[in-house]
């Protein structure tokens, strides 16, 4: 049976609460918010300011260009004074009508599957902080990509199928951090790559962008978070913490000093996740589980301590590979597509967006708050209320992040095909939006970013000196018909084609003050 959330929670007054403005602290300063917009910008309030870091092709080294569809980031700071940090930035998937120029309907070449092929995975690029602003440094040999033909190994019990390398990584939406300053990249939508296939079967499903007409890479290769060495670019692919549609993986130490990683599958119908390492410093072994939300229990997918698991799969990593059916076999509670999970810094709360899910006539989603049991990441029972529910402010909650007060950031992903159309018309473009997390105005909801035309605004990321934030604006114009008949011009304005870029926005100094 699927959760509704109304069965289950208890709604906050905060949740539908309008706010135009935010005060800080004992002063008169404001933050004041701005409307929805349908213009062709990246709108800000007023106080911010933003500039372009980098753009899809961009050329990071003498032989590598910046990949299409940037989307998560993470930084990691380079010197103590933390003025140069290495940032991670994912590629989803390829930018086809600008990228390798397909609109549809057209026959797909091995050359154009290799092009897109060279555009997904992710970067590291080396940025240093030169007065205000940060600014990419060409030619550092820290920049590097990892694409969809890097070789990378599957850290598992026994090869899959018929492999312990996997060849490439794609779908990466979001991820996390390690303690130890690794990055987690999270291959979400993979199926739409390779094709899929059920446990027990032999028949895969085509994949719509058709690679596996020219490569026969079993699907089961991907699917997995990928934990990349910012230093070097080596990468391995996590399989302990299971096969679905990862949105991220978001790190945080239990009481006992091990590594609890959260993820969700982003998919209608599908499951909220946690990992628990063996040990301290490493993520190659450990206890998946899975949300029952209507018990508040994280119910164990080790196959040796459940006879319904022991039954149905040959071995942990059988279990592993096909998460999805071992989740449902065993009765986790079932969700509307949850995507990003953060952990409040402050009180070590678990917030977890819950999209949207169309077919339950859940059209605005909501972001879910968990507390875990004697505030332990490592026990094994929680609470679970609603924190925020779309529909007034905002709608479609997606990307999330804390800023070093503990205030809440997020981003929404209403789809280019909806936007600005019924039951979705008063919300425009997709936003960014603020919310306080304590003081006189906890819980109001403030927008404080419009994005361009048929964009989504995604990546948030702090810098290490809380003065920027660090963001994505992803597929501007992507509902564009022909390079005639562009929906966006972002950017570079006039005529030009829109590309994907990742923003640095400097924050107002009400933002960044530890005393407001």
């Amino acid at each position: 049976m699927s959760l509704d959330r109304r069965d289950f929670v208890k709604f906050i007054s905060g949740s539908a609460v309008a706010a135009a403005a935010i005060q800080f602290g004992c002063t008169k300063n404001s933050l004041m918010g701005i409307s929805p917009s349908e213009a062709d910008e990246l709108l800000l309030a007023e106080g911010f300011s933003s500039d372009i870091i980098v753009s899809f092709g961009d050329s990071i080294s003498q032989r590598e260009s910046f990949g299409a569809n940037n989307d998560y980031i993470a930084v990691i700071p380079l010197n103590s004074k933390k003025s140069e940090v290495i940032m991670w930035v994912n590629h989803e998937y390829p930018d086809l009508p600008f990228g390798s120029k397909w609109f549809g309907g057209s026959q797909r070449t091995k050359d154009m599957i290799d092009q897109e092929r060279k555009s997904v995975g992710g970067s590291l690029i080396h940025l240093k902080k030169q007065g205000s602003k940060w600014k990419l440094i060409k030619d550092s040999s820290y920049n590097r990509r990892v694409t969809g033909e890097s070789k990378i190994p599957l850290i598992a019990d026994r090869e899959i199928e018929g492999s312990k390398v996997a060849e490439g990584t794609f779908a990466n939406c979001a991820g996390g951090v390690t303690p130890w300053q690794t990055v987690l990249t999270c291959e979400e939508n993979y199926f739409l790559f390779y094709g899929e296939r059920e446990d027990g079967t032999r028949k895969v499903s085509e994949g719509r962008l058709g690679w596996e007409s020219f490569y026969q890479n079993p699907p089961e290769h991907y699917g997995w978070v990928v934990e990349v060495n910012p230093l070097t670019g080596e990468a391995k692919k996590l399989t302990g913490l299971g096969r679905f549609a990862h949105e991220c993986a978001t790190c945080i130490r239990t009481n006992d000093g091990r590594v609890a990683v959260y993820s969700g599958d982003d998919k209608r119908g599908e499951f909220l996740y946690k990992f628990i390492s063996n040990d301290k410093d490493s993520l190659e072994k450990g206890e998946l589980f899975v949300a029952d939300i209507r018990k508040g229990k994280w119910l164990s997918l080790d196959r040796d301590k459940n006879a319904l698991l022991k039954e149905e799969f040959k071995d942990q990593t059988a279990v592993h590979t096909y998460a999805r059916r071992a989740a449902r076999l065993i009765g986790a509670t079932e969700l509307d597509r949850p995507e990003d999970i953060e952990v409040n810094p402050k009180t070590g709360e678990v917030f977890v967006c819950l999209t949207n899910n169309s077919k339950r006539e859940n059209y605005h989603g909501s972001i879910l708050k968990i507390t875990p049991e004697n505030k332990d990441h490592g026990s094994e029972s929680f609470k679970a209320q609603d924190f925020l529910v779309g529909g007034d402010l905002f709608s479609c909650p997606d990307n999330m992040a804390f800023d070093s007060l503990g205030n809440l950031w997020f981003c929404t992903d209403i789809s280019g095909g909806k936007m600005n159309k019924p039951p979705y018309t008063k919300f425009k473009n997709n936003g960014l939006f603020y919310v306080a997390m304590s003081g006189r105005d906890s819980g109001k909801v403030v927008q404080v970013g419009s994005a361009p035309r048929d964009a989504e605004l995604t990546g948030l990321c702090f810098s290490p000196d809380n003065s920027t934030l660090f963001l994505s604006v992803q597929h501007p114009g992507e509902k564009s018909k022909s390079l005639e008949k562009l929906r966006s011009h972002w950017p570079k304005g006039g005529t030009e084609i829109p590309l994907s870029s990742v923003v640095a926005i400097k924050l107002p100094p009400i933002m960044t003050n530890d005393k407001a």
